[in-house]
């Protein structure tokens, strides 16, 4: 029998609000990695995928709470660190008529912030080095991390990559959560020369590189040097290459009748993408899932859509 595949994914997941202040709100869970880190389960269970979680969690009840759901969802939990002392961080998502959000945050001394507060090689993820066959990190695990421990992040993608495994880097950016941009550029620069592939909003690349104008971005990303690169352009067609100097393909994004709530669309996309690589489609393959399981979340609100709404989505262990 062949064995597991085994994929890491690295962030931080906080207490998820839904609503609006001083009105009625629901609670859950979220974080840009975790909902990766969720989708790809689901998609990918019985498939031969196995999917862990790392990040830093507190040993309060909210944390047993998060391990509790995230096992239930076939998300494993071994490669977590719980830190005394500490607890997950909190948002709140104010979602407006047009489906698009906004975000408010309470996550200064979370738990996942202080995953590498320990002597080199110590911590869970590190440990696991030698089994790992994926690594997948964002740019919102480094910006949490203080400088010492997105070193040590990168320093395990960079050994990761060095015996062939997969690192897979998203570039969600977040420019509130760096001191300032140059700090955010060098660490995605590096953060791009270590991954095998890249996964990027055009949006965000505008953003992070102070880019006039959205056709810049993308000519900026086409130019990175990750040897697999997908370009997401919002409801435009992905762009993608699948290995140094081949030719760019366009791959469809699929329509839908109303936004709901864009919380987690670019999460969904990375979560189909990589279960159809990893288990051996084509990159036009795997961008056409992660466009169609996108298009779904994006029609439901929260980051996690409830499972039965993507039921035929779910991919099937092979008979």
């Amino acid at each position: 029998m062949t064995a597991a595949l085994r994929v890491a994914l690295f962030g931080e997941c906080m207490l998820e609000l839904q609503g609006q202040a001083f009105g009625t709100m629901r609670q859950t869970f979220g974080g840009d990695t975790l909902n990766t880190a969720v989708y790809l389960a689901r998609v990918a269970a019985g498939r031969g995928l196995e999917v862990q979680y790392a990040t830093g969690l507190g040993e309060d009840p909210f944390s047993d709470g998060l391990l509790q759901r995230w096992q239930a969802e076939g998300v494993g939990t071994r490669l977590v660190r719980r830190i005394a002392g500490r607890m997950p961080g909190l948002y709140l998502i104010e979602v407006d008529d047009h489906g698009e959000r906004r975000f408010s945050y309470w996550r200064d001394t979370s738990a996942a912030k202080a995953y590498f507060d320990t002597a080199p090689g110590d911590t869970p993820l590190e440990a696991a080095l030698g089994e790992l066959d994926a690594l997948y990190f964002s740019g919102i695990s480094l910006a949490i991390l203080p400088p010492e421990g997105r070193a040590r992040l990168l320093a395990l993608a960079q050994a990761l990559r060095a015996r062939g495994a997969q690192v897979v880097f998203d570039n969600n950016y977040r420019p509130r959560l760096w001191p300032d941009p140059t700090q955010a550029r060098a660490a995605y620069a590096r953060a791009f020369e270590l991954a095998s592939l890249a996964l990027v909003t055009a949006d965000d690349h505008q953003a992070l590189h102070q880019l006039p104008t959205t056709d810049a971005a993308i000519a900026a990303a086409q130019a990175l040097p990750t040897p697999e690169l997908v370009v997401k352009r919002g409801a435009e067609p992905t762009l993608l290459r699948s290995g140094p100097g081949g030719a760019w393909q366009r791959v469809a994004t699929e329509p839908v009748p109303r936004v709901v709530d864009t919380t987690a669309a670019g999460d969904s996309f990375a979560a189909g993408y990589l279960a159809r690589r990893l288990l051996g489609a084509s990159s036009a393959e795997a961008a056409a899932f992660g466009n169609r399981l996108a298009a779904r979340v994006i029609q439901h609100p929260g980051a996690l859509i409830e499972r039965p709404a993507m039921q035929d989505l779910l991919l099937q262990p092979p008979t």
